[in-house]
């Protein structure tokens, strides 16, 4: 459990404030122990390395990749409307919404309202 409070605090980092982040090395641990890690530290793994590739366009493809390889929650089930948390898909999702920082979670609804 402490692993995957580790990897929650990185992901928030890397959205946050990325400055001195190595995310290059981050891809490496990920693709290295993410596929054989236990569930609860493949998700926060997984959502670290969804962030990576929300928000650095220069580390996007290497962690579509990435994800592509491993395979992680590709199965997942996702409710209509939502966005899949396999990594590739979270990607693409977040991006083409133009949402930078990769403010909708994946497996979720974000609900937006607007003023009539």
């Amino acid at each position: 459990m402490v692993a995957s409070a580790g990897w929650a605090l990185t992901s928030d980092r890397v959205v946050k404030n990325p400055e001195g982040i190595d995310q290059s090395a981050l891809l490496d641990l990920i693709e290295a122990r993410m596929k054989d890690a236990p569930e609860r530290l493949q998700w926060a793994m997984n959502t670290c390395l969804a962030q990576i590739g929300i928000t650095n366009p220069e580390l996007r493809e290497r962690a579509r990749g990435i994800g592509e390889r491993l395979e992680v929650l590709k199965d997942y089930p996702t409710p209509p409307n939502c966005t899949s948390p396999f990594a590739p898909l979270w990607i693409d999702e977040m991006v083409r919404r133009g949402r930078a920082g990769g403010d909708a979670v994946a497996g979720r609804r974000t609900v937006r309202l607007s003023r009539a």
